[in-house]
């Protein structure tokens, strides 16, 4: 990991809810972005930010995702989302994550990840998996 990802490096994107992201139990004329999308949006944007900053062979895996997804954001519509650095111990990255639509704040929280080197992590999956069959 480089030493440019540090507190406070940002990234802002903005994704338009497709009917993939969306919930459609309550009617197709009813369809909001669902929470599990929102999430992986959330975790692609922290990602692509520690990318930015990463040494060849590494990546980041998530493991906490502590959000309040608060307002609903029809289909159709963008959705503005905001990753902060907030701390950097070794290889343990916190994000701080605001995700909005044109109307409101639709999310705040907070996501965890690790840097890992790719190779390494493959051959313990490897060998996880041959322990498993």
């Amino acid at each position: 990991m480089k030493n440019s990802l540090k507190t406070g490096a940002s990234k802002t994107v903005t994704i338009t809810v497709d009917a993939e992201r969306t919930i459609g139990f309550m009617g197709e004329d009813a369809r909001v972005y669902a929470t599990p999308s929102l999430v992986r949006d959330l975790e692609n944007a922290c990602r692509d930010l520690i990318l930015e900053h990463g040494d060849t062979g590494e990546d980041s895996v998530g493991f906490k995702v502590d959000i309040a997804h608060i307002a609903p954001t029809l289909l159709g519509m963008d959705v503005t989302i905001t990753v902060t650095v907030t701390e950097v111990d070794r290889s343990r990255i916190v994000l701080a994550i605001t995700a909005a639509d044109p109307f409101d704040t639709i999310c705040k929280g907070s996501h965890e990840r690790f840097v890992v080197d790719v190779d390494k992590t493959r051959k313990k999956l490897l060998l996880k998996a041959a322990q498993a069959s």
